[in-house]
C-alpha cells in the first residue's frame, strides 16, 4: 500500500513533466524528415549524412527552457500541478504514518507476522480482534466487539452508498435524447458524492463515524436542505471551474495507459468489466471488497456467456464483409513486406498495417460463433446464481433486448468504461448543479429518517443493521415479520438477501431475535419444499463430484434438462419440478440443522452434510494431499474449501428466495399492484436504536484521491479500509440455435 501510493506520486510527476517536454522540448520537422539533416563530420558515412537520429530532433536546454518560460499557459499549469503534488505528497506521508500504525497492530497485537499474513483468512483475522477486545478492551464502551460491528465500521460510507443507490436517491439515471435511459457513475462523479456527503467541507459528517446533530432533527430540515444545495453549488461550480485542467489530465492519462494496449490488442475494449454503478446495486449491505469482488469475478464468465448471446444479424453480416476486405489488404502489405523489408520504409504503411488489424479484431467481435447454442433463460439464471439481485420484469424475459440493455448497465464494456470517465470532468458539474440539487431535501430526510447510534461504533446507516422488522420487504419472505412501509422498505429483496449473506460469511454470528425468527422461517421452508422436490442424490448424479461448483451446478442445470420428464444419466425418467425446489433440496441436505453454529461449536463457514463431509470418500485425495501438507497450509486449503462452499450455499439462497419471491408476487403484478419505488420523503417518526456514546478509531481513514487519473477496480481505492479499521434474446443468424 505504502509502495502504491509512492509510484502515484512518481506517475503523476513523471506524466507531467513527459508532457511538458513532448511540447516544448521536441522539434518535429526533424523529427518527420520535413526538413533535411546533413551531418557533415570528420570520418561520416556520405550514406548516413542524411540519415535522422533522435538526439537531431531534441532541442537544447536552453532553448527548451525559453520555450517554458515564454509561455504563460504552461507556467500556470505547472503550478497548479506542483501545488496538487504537494498536497497530495502530505496527505501520502499522512497516510504512510497510520500504515505504519496498522503495520505494528498486526504484529504485537494480532501476533501476525508480515510473512504469514497472506495465509490469514479474513475471517481468522476477525476472530483475533474479537478475542483481543475481551483481553484489553480496546472499545470501552462495550465488553465485546461483534462481527457486524467490525463490518460497520470499515463500511460505514460504504452502507450509506449502497442504501442510496438501493431507494434511487443518487441520481445517476440520465435521459438523454436518442439513447433513452443511461446510468452514469463515474470514479470522479462518485468522488464528489463522498465529498459533498462524508467527509468534505461542508458534509453531513462532523467527523469520520459521528453524523452532525442538526441533521437528526426534523424542524429545521428545509433551511439544512438549503444549506446543502449551497453546498452542492459550490462544489459544481468548482467541478466547472476545473474541468479544462481535469479533462487534460484524464485525456494524458488514458493515452498513455491505453494506446499501446489497444495497439497490441485491440480486442481488449471488447472485453467487459463491471461497472461503478453495478459495483453499488449488486453489493449486499455489510460486504467487504475482497467478498464483493469474489462474488462479482465467480459471474464474469456466466455474465459474458449471457452478454454474447446476443448478436444483430445485419451487424454480423456487415463485419464479415469488413474483415474480409481489410483482411485482404493487410495480406497484401504483409506479403510485400515478407517479399522486400523496404516496403515498411514507405510512408504510413505501418500505420495502416495496424489500423487494419485493429479493424479486423473489433469487426470479429460482432462475428457470433456459428456452432454455439444458447438458453438466454437458463443463462440468466446462471448470472442470478452469482449477482443475487434480479428485478422482476427480467422474470422470462432473458431474451429481450431490453432486459440485455439493463445487464449492460451493470457489465459494460471497457470501452464504454473509458468514454464515460474521459466525458466525466464535462458531465459532472451538471449532474451536481442540476440534478443532485434538487434532491437536497431528500437526501436530508434520508441521513436523518435512516441514520442510528450503535454503541462503540458511531452513526450507521440503519439499512446496514439489517432489521427484517423496521426494513424488510414483505414480498420477500418478510410477510408478518416487518411492519416497514413503502418507503422503508429496503428495494429488491436488499435486507433479506444482504442478512443471509452475513450470516453464511460469518457462522459465530449471533442475530437479533427478529433476523432470528426470518432465518429460521426460512429454513422450515426449505425443509417444506425439499420435501416435495428431487432428491439430492439424484440431482447429483449427473456430477462427477459433489463439490461446491457441482452443487451449483446440478442446480442451474436441472429445471431446463429434467422440467419436462427429460431422462437424466441413469436413463431414468425424472419428474418435473422447480428451481426452488431443486435448491431447497440441496439446501436442505447443505444445512442439517442450522444456518449457522451454536456458541462454542468449531468454527466453520457452513455445516456440511455426511456425503460432504471431510471424512468421506469424497475428500479422500484431498485429505491425503493435506496430511502431507504443513499445518498452516492445510488450515488455509481448510478455510479455502468452507468459503468456496459458504458462496455456494447463497448462490443457492439466492436462486431459491428469488423464486419463491416470484412465486408470492405473481398474484400481485397480474392485478396490477405491483410495488415500486417511491421517492425520497420524510417520515413523521425517527425510529432507531437507543443513542449512546460511539468511539473513534484513529485508524478510519478517508479515501484520499489518486493520481493515477481513474482507476479500473472499486476495491484498489479502498484497499486500505479493512487493515485500517482493525487499528483502532433475439433472432440468432448463420444457424445458431436458441434453447
Amino acid at each position: 500500500m505504502m509502495l502504491s501510493e509512492f509510484f502515484e506520486l512518481i506517475q503523476f510527476l513523471f506524466v507531467v513533466t513527459f508532457t511538458t517536454f513532448l511540447f516544448n522540448c521536441v522539434e518535429y520537422d526533424i523529427l518527420f524528415a520535413n526538413r533535411a539533416v546533413n551531418h557533415t563530420g570528420p570520418g561520416q558515412n556520405p550514406l548516413d549524412r542524411n540519415k535522422v537520429t533522435l538526439p537531431d530532433a531534441l532541442l537544447p536546454s536552453q532553448q527548451c527552457t525559453e520555450n517554458i518560460q515564454e509561455n504563460s499557459w504552461i507556467i500556470f499549469l505547472l503550478i497548479m500541478a506542483a501545488i496538487f503534488w504537494l498536497y497530495r505528497l502530505v496527505k501520502v506521508f499522512c497516510n504512510i504514518l497510520s500504515y505504519w500504525e496498522i503495520r505494528q497492530f498486526y504484529i504485537k497485537a494480532l501476533k501476525i507476522r508480515m510473512d504469514e499474513l497472506c495465509n490469514f483468512t479474513w475471517q481468522e483475522v476477525q476472530d483475533r480482534l474479537i478475542s483481543l477486545q475481551r483481553e484489553q478492551q480496546m472499545c470501552i464502551h462495550k465488553k465485546e466487539l461483534t462481527e457486524l460491528d467490525i463490518y460497520h465500521r470499515i463500511l460505514r460510507f460504504k452502507n450509506y452508498m449502497v442504501a442510496m443507490v438501493n431507494k434511487s436517491l443518487l441520481p445517476v439515471h440520465l435521459q438523454l435524447p436518442l439513447l433513452g435511459d443511461i446510468v452514469f457513475l463515474t470514479q470522479g462523479l462518485k468522488y464528489n458524492f463522498e465529498l459533498i456527503l462524508f467527509w468534505g467541507p461542508g458534509s453531513l459528517f462532523q467527523n469520520k463515524w459521528n453524523l452532525h446533530p442538526k441533521y437528526k432533527r426534523a424542524g429545521n430540515r428545509l433551511e439544512l436542505a438549503q444549506q446543502l444545495s449551497r453546498v452542492i453549488l459550490l462544489m459544481g461550480l468548482a467541478n466547472l471551474l476545473l474541468c479544462p485542467f481535469i479533462l487534460v489530465w484524464q485525456v494524458l492519462y488514458a493515452f498513455f495507459s491505453y494506446t499501446e494496449v489497444i495497439r497490441r490488442e485491440p480486442g481488449s475494449l471488447g472485453a467487459r468489466r463491471w461497472s461503478l454503478y453495478g459495483r453499488l446495486y449488486l453489493r449486499h449491505f455489510n460486504e467487504l471488497n475482497h467478498e464483493l469482488h469474489g462474488r462479482l469475478g465467480r459471474g464474469y464468465k456466466p455474465t459474458s456467456k449471457y452478454m454474447n448471446s446476443f448478436t444483430a444479424p445485419l451487424m454480423s453480416v456487415l463485419a464479415k464483409n469488413v474483415a474480409f476486405f481489410s483482411g485482404s489488404v493487410l495480406a497484401v502489405l504483409i506479403a510485400l513486406t515478407v517479399y522486400d523489408e523496404d516496403v515498411l520504409t514507405v510512408q504510413h504503411i505501418l500505420t495502416a498495417i495496424t489500423v487494419l488489424g485493429v479493424v479486423i479484431t473489433v469487426t470479429r467481435s460482432f462475428i457470433p460463433d456459428e456452432h454455439m447454442v444458447w438458453c438466454p433463460e437458463q443463462l440468466l439464471q446462471c448470472v442470478l446464481a452469482h449477482i443475487h439481485y434480479m428485478p422482476d420484469h427480467w422474470r422470462g424475459q432473458a431474451n429481450k433486448g431490453e432486459t440485455r440493455d439493463e445487464v449492460a448497465q451493470l457489465f459494460q464494456y471497457k470501452a464504454v468504461f473509458i468514454l464515460e470517465e474521459l466525458l466525466s470532468p464535462i458531465v459532472t458539474p451538471f449532474v451536481l448543479i442540476f440534478l443532485l440539487r434538487n434532491k437536497s431535501l431528500e437526501i436530508i430526510d434520508f441521513f436523518r429518517n435512516f441514520t442510528v447510534e450503535v454503541v462503540g461504533v458511531g452513526d450507521i446507516c440503519s439499512f446496514a443493521q439489517m432489521d427484517i422488522r423496521r426494513h424488510g420487504n414483505p414480498m420477500w419472505m418478510s410477510e408478518g415479520r416487518t411492519e416497514a412501509s413503502v418507503y422503508q422498505q429496503a428495494e429488491n429483496g436488499k435486507t433479506e438477501l444482504s442478512l443471509m449473506h452475513f450470516t453464511i460469511k460469518n457462522p459465530r454470528w449471533q442475530p437479533p431475535q427478529d433476523a432470528s425468527m426470518f432465518i429460521s422461517h426460512l429454513k422450515e421452508k426449505v425443509q417444506q419444499d425439499a420435501q416435495g422436490g428431487p432428491s439430492t442424490r439424484l440431482l447429483l448424479s449427473n456430477e462427477s463430484g459433489s463439490g461446491p461448483d457441482n452443487l451449483l451446478a446440478s442446480v442451474l442445470a436441472h429445471p431446463v434438462l429434467t422440467a419436462s420428464g427429460l431422462p437424466g444419466r441413469d436413463r431414468g425418467f425424472l419428474p418435473p419440478s422447480t428451481a426452488a425446489s431443486a435448491a431447497a433440496s440441496v439446501l436442505a441436505s447443505l444445512s442439517a440443522s442450522q444456518l449457522h453454529p451454536q456458541p462454542g461449536r468449531s468454527h466453520s463457514l457452513n455445516p456440511l452434510p455426511s456425503s460432504l463431509h471431510p471424512d468421506s470418500p469424497l475428500y479422500g485425495s484431498d485429505r491425503t494431499v493435506m496430511d502431507s501438507m504443513s499445518n498452516s497450509d492445510a488450515r488455509y486449503r481448510s478455510s479455502t474449501m468452507l468459503s468456496e462452499f459458504s458462496s455456494a450455499e447463497m448462490s443457492l439462497h439466492a436462486i431459491y428466495m428469488h423464486e419463491v419471491h416470484q412465486q408470492s408476487s405473481a398474484p400481485q403484478r397480474t392485478s396490477g399492484q405491483g410495488q415500486h419505488p417511491v421517492p425520497m420523503r420524510e417520515l413523521h417518526t425517527n425510529p432507531g436504536a437507543p443513542h449512546s456514546h460511539s468511539l473513534h478509531s484513529a485508524a478510519d481513514l478517508a479515501g484520499p484521491t489518486t493520481l493515477g487519473g481513474w482507476q479500473e477496480e472499486e476495491e484498489e481505492e479502498d484497499q486500505g479500509e479493512e487493515e485500517a479499521i482493525v487499528s483502532g434474446s433475439a433472432p440468432q443468424p448463420d444457424g445458431r440455435s436458441s434453447c
